[in-house]
């Protein structure tokens, strides 16, 4: 029963609301038709009066037909006074709201009226755009004034003379003539007056004017005359203007086709039409005055009475205001001191809390830095620990191997042996470096290099996996590589040490090419690439970018059948980047790989000339044997090096600690020193430092089994003119010894040469 109620409640509510509305709706149409009566008999000030009140009544209730037609009729009535940009303005508002409701009578109107604006002000562009958008909404149709009457044609009727006109100002008489041809098919559908058929023909006496055709010109403004002349006896200002303008062309007519006796006579009667015209344009600008000066008035009045109501409004309205403001300012008033009470009980807590998770951090840090010291140390002892019996291991083997009464299966034996302890030695060096590189410890050195003779030394050392895998290396170097270049020979080496290596693993009786390519030469530096191609298992191209991770054969099922960590790739690509550089990689499944990344090196020019001034200046020829003194406490790698040295010609002499170095080197003269830095009773630091006391002279290598990178710089500041790590390369090994020995003769020699002089 209630919701019946309500429901009946609501309908009668919406009826009336909606009686309440047709109610004004009917008050808007009224006074709309109220206003067009004041309008057409030239009450202006009543005519703006209704048009105002019926536009407050249409905005009131959002009534879009009610505001278009009010603006309408107040264009035209600004028109009629002459206040143009008010009537241009009224216009586009008209438009505006009939747009809503699709009311195409009032659009069509507007963009006429808007165009007719335009022609007085001289701008035809903006006036054919209005009456082309006229014609487009005239043509679509349902076109029906206020009292529902169909005025379709007689609008394109006046829209296409209008544009007629347009286009013989613009001097295109055929474009003109279309449309005249379209307003007279209009003229076959509607009724039209004395003043609508004289404008359409002294439009096409305009037309035939510009088209020089004199005679049928005068015939179209002759028709003019005829028709308004006889049809009223006081004509309005329009039909004056009309059959002014008609004896002013007319005139013209004539003189142009060289009738010049009537031309004179339309002269005559133009001149008669243009005094009164003159004087009913006086009467109407009198006209216009007073209504405008009466307009003032009514604005006045209405201004008045409008500011004292306003007044009234805006007093109760401030009083309104404040009482609002006051109690929104106390309401915010008391939101604000709560939510700063809350933020400071929540800064509070959250204080406390961070307190407690600060000292968590501070805790946490000091454990992570503890720990990556640990890490760091343990790394450092566990390596040296491992390089030093792995010193021994590979130093016997490779005594062993020099030994030619070795049977073949012994031979054997000793490779498996020593390729063993070098993948150890090899295994240690990786770890080492990815702790380094991560922690950005690792700079590129410049030194002099022969490329030819380091790719040689790094292809030898695959001998025996070449052997066993049943592999072949083949290197091509291009011939316009220069033979000395500056870069870090050991990461270069690592790099390619590893790439190789790579490629041996995962080739089985196949080919490894070895490529370094020339990509630009110029005179200090030189761009090479290099390629390392194999032909092994492949790699499918899903795992492209996983390959170069950290431990990424770890994770891989189809590599546990293979040796190595997983980490080679991985320190080789960070290596590549140190060289300014990216590795690319290619590879098919079952194909093979190919890796291979470009560098930048600076030509070693001085080398060469230093070489021959050496030659032809001074050289001191290595006449050994020279004394060696071995300061070492391990005895196996006693053994090592002391066979070393004695197969090369050298004269070792051993002592097992810093302490018996010392005593050793102030009773004999020694060539060179082999100094082990942890040694027991005294090392090998303290033992340099005391023997630089007392000799500069004598060269002093650390040849320890701890990092190089992480001790060279403390060596040099004790006194050590050089490091060899341990396992060493034999090569290198005496390299670095007969280097130093040179230059320690060579030193003497400049003595002698300065103390003979």
């Amino acid at each position: 029963m209630k919701t019946i109620l309500l429901i009946c409640f609501l309908h009668a509510s919406t009826l009336a609301f909606c009686q309440g509305e047709k109610d004004i709706i009917i008050q808007i149409d009224s006074m709309n038709s109220q206003a067009l009566n004041y309008y057409d008999n030239n009450d202006i000030v009543n005519a703006l009066n209704s048009i105002n009140k019926a536009k407050q009544l249409s905005e009131s209730i959002n009534d879009s037909y009610g505001t278009a037609l009010s603006n309408f009729t107040q264009g035209r009535i600004y028109n009629t006074i002459q206040e143009f940009d008010a009537a241009e303005n009224r216009f586009e508002a008209s438009f505006k709201a009939a747009i809503k409701i699709n009311d195409n009578y009032l659009i069509a109107n507007s963009f006429l009226n808007l165009g007719r604006l335009n022609k007085q002000k001289k701008s035809f562009s903006v006036e054919l755009s209005y009456l082309e958008n006229a014609l487009k909404y005239a043509s679509i149709g349902d076109i029906k004034d206020h009292d529902n009457k169909d005025t379709q044609q007689e609008i394109l009727f006046q829209i296409h003379l209008e544009l007629c006109q347009v286009y013989l100002e613009k001097n295109l008489p055929e474009d003109a003539l279309i449309y005249l041809f379209r307003a007279e098919e209009n003229l076959n559908h509607f009724e039209a007056n004395s003043d609508s058929l004289g404008y359409y023909y002294y439009t096409y006496g305009l037309y035939f004017l510009k088209k020089e055709l004199y005679n049928n010109a005068i015939t179209k403004f002759e028709e003019v005359l005829n028709l308004l002349e006889d049809d009223k006896m006081n004509p309005s200002q329009d039909s004056l203007l009309l059959l002014t303008s008609a004896y002013e062309k007319l005139a013209l007519a004539f003189n142009k086709g060289g009738l010049n006796e009537q031309a004179y006579n339309a002269i005559l009667k133009y001149n008669s039409y243009k005094d009164i015209f003159i004087t009913e344009t006086k009467e109407e600008q009198n006209f216009i005055a007073n209504s405008k000066f009466l307009i003032e008035d009514y604005k006045n009045d209405a201004h008045i009475a409008n500011t004292e109501r306003i007044e009234q409004v805006e007093i109760t309205n401030q009083v309104k205001n404040i009482n609002f403001i006051i109690s929104i300012a106390l309401i915010l008033f008391f939101i604000l001191i709560i939510a700063l009470y809350k933020n400071y009980i929540s800064k509070r807590k959250l204080t406390n809390i961070l307190k407690v998770q600060n000292l968590h951090l501070e805790h946490a840090r000091n454990e992570a830095v503890k720990s990556s010291q640990l890490k760091s140390k343990f790394i450092s002892n566990v390596t040296h620990e491992l390089r030093t019996p792995l010193y021994g291991v590979v130093g016997i083997t490779s005594l062993l191997l020099e030994n030619n009464d070795l049977s073949e299966r012994d031979n054997k034996f000793l490779n498996s042996l020593k390729y063993s302890g070098d993948y150890l030695l090899n295994l240690i060096n990786d770890i080492l470096q990815v702790s380094k590189i991560e922690s950005q410890k690792i700079e590129l050195k410049s030194t002099s290099v022969s490329l030819k003779e380091l790719i040689k030394n790094i292809v030898d050392s695959f001998e025996y996996k070449l052997q066993e895998t049943n592999n072949k290396i083949n290197v091509s170097i291009d011939g316009l590589v220069p033979n000395q270049i500056k870069c870090d020979n050991v990461r270069l080496s690592q790099v390619l040490i590893n790439l190789i290596g790579n490629s041996v693993k995962f080739t089985e009786s196949g080919n490894i090419n070895l490529r370094v390519k020339l990509i630009n030469l110029n005179t200090d530096t030189v761009n090479l690439r290099f390629e390392i191609e194999d032909s092994g298992c492949g790699i499918p191209e899903h795992k492209f970018e996983t390959i170069f991770d950290n431990f990424s054969q770890l994770d891989e099922n189809t590599n546990i059948n293979y040796q190595g960590t997983g980490l080679g790739l991985s320190i080789t690509k960070k290596i590549v980047e140190l060289f300014n550089s990216k590795i690319e990689l290619n590879s098919k499944v079952g194909v093979g790989s190919t890796f291979s990344f470009n560098v930048s090196f600076e030509i070693d020019k001085a080398t060469k000339n230093d070489f021959e001034q050496k030659d032809l200046v001074k050289t001191i020829p290595l006449m050994g044997p020279y004394r060696i003194l071995i300061a070492e406490d391990n005895k196996i790698n006693q053994i090592v090096t002391q066979n070393l040295l004695k197969k090369n010609n050298f004269i070792p002499v051993i002592v097992n600690n810093g302490l018996e170095a010392l005593k050793a080197i102030e009773i004999e003269e020694f060539d060179l020193i082999l100094m082990d830095i942890n040694m027991p009773i005294m090392n090998g630091n303290v033992a340099t430092k005391a023997i630089r006391e007392f000799n500069t002279q004598i060269p002093i290598i650390a040849l320890t089994a701890a990092d190089v990178e992480n001790i060279r710089e403390d060596c040099l500041e004790i006194g050590f003119n050089d490091i060899i790590s341990k396992p060493f390369d034999n090569y290198e090994f005496f390299q670095i010894i007969e280097t130093n020995i040179e230059q320690s003769k060579s030193r003497k020699f400049d003595n002698t040469l300065v103390k003979v002089s």
